[in-house]
């Protein structure tokens, strides 16, 4: 069976909004499901309601084993920042955002994982720069 990693545009996107119904429910049938400590902290750092912050907590818990991305997951991560941001003209603020991105999609890529996101901006970027499949609604 294949790995999935999902997104934290993903998590927020259900939990919020009530969105992904159907692509979760595909998800979980033909993946097995593994997540980032990239996308745990994202998330942790985001929950502002005690209702949020036990939605998070539960799913830490249950979130093992969780991927982290390795020191050459970092290492690479500068590199991928520094030549697409430059190509792109970013700026400082929008390379740290993309950092997080980045060391999912090399976790992805090292484990030989699909992400699943809601966003695509990013993802597109580094389907095509890391060579992963990215999927989402």
């Amino acid at each position: 069976m294949a790995w999935a990693i999902i997104d934290t545009s993903v998590y927020v996107g259900h939990w919020e909004r009530g969105l992904h119904d159907d692509l979760l429910a595909e998800v979980r049938k033909g993946f097995v499901i593994r997540h980032s400590a990239v996308v745990l902290s994202e998330l942790r750092r985001g929950a502002r309601t005690r209702e949020a912050e036990r939605r998070v907590a539960g799913l830490f818990r249950l979130a093992q084993p969780c991927w982290e991305p390795s020191v050459s997951d970092w290492w690479e991560a500068g590199h991928l920042i520094r030549s697409v941001g430059d190509a792109e003209g970013w700026e400082t603020a929008k390379r740290r955002d993309f950092q997080n991105d980045a060391l999912i999609g090399l976790t992805a890529r090292r484990q030989g994982a699909v992400v699943v996101t809601a966003n695509w901006r990013d993802f597109d970027v580094l389907a095509e720069e890391l060579g992963i499949t990215v999927i989402g609604p």
